[in-house]
């Protein structure tokens, strides 16, 4: 089991690092695993669509990368470092809703080697993330 900090029903996960787009990545080694937060899970509502990025390319920190459509409307991914696409989540072609249903685990968007990890420290801790949260429901 994960530690994790709820913030107005959302669950935020500790093992992980976040964007203030919303998205979070966990980093193993020089790879990190990239998927959105449960609270954009939640506010994004029904997901019907993701469209995933090519395995491949180079991307910078904050570049778009992927897009999530929902009933409601469509969000772009943002990669939360810079990198090469080395995997993405295919299970998403055939049913996007996994990112409703387990954003944490089974709804990973993709996965990326890092190529300047100093940039990890422009990403917001769990803490940091779970105040851009409440913020962001107060407002």
């Amino acid at each position: 089991m994960v530690d994790s900090i709820i913030v107005e029903g959302y669950e935020i996960f500790k093992d992980r690092l976040y964007t203030k787009t919303h998205e979070w990545i966990k980093i193993h080694g020089e790879n990190g695993i990239v998927g959105i937060t449960d609270y954009a899970q939640k506010e994004l509502q029904d997901i019907t669509y993701v469209e995933l990025p090519d395995i491949g390319i180079e991307v910078s920190q904050g570049e778009e990368v992927a897009t999530v459509e929902s009933v409601k409307h469509t969000s772009p991914i943002y990669s939360p470092v810079s990198g090469e696409i080395i995997n993405v989540n295919e299970n998403l072609e055939e049913e996007p809703d996994i990112i409703n249903k387990n954003p944490y685990g089974d709804g990973w968007i993709f996965e990326i080697k890092l190529t300047n990890p100093g940039e990890i420290k422009n990403l917001l801790s769990p803490e940091i993330y779970a105040d851009l949260v409440r913020a962001e429901k107060k407002s």
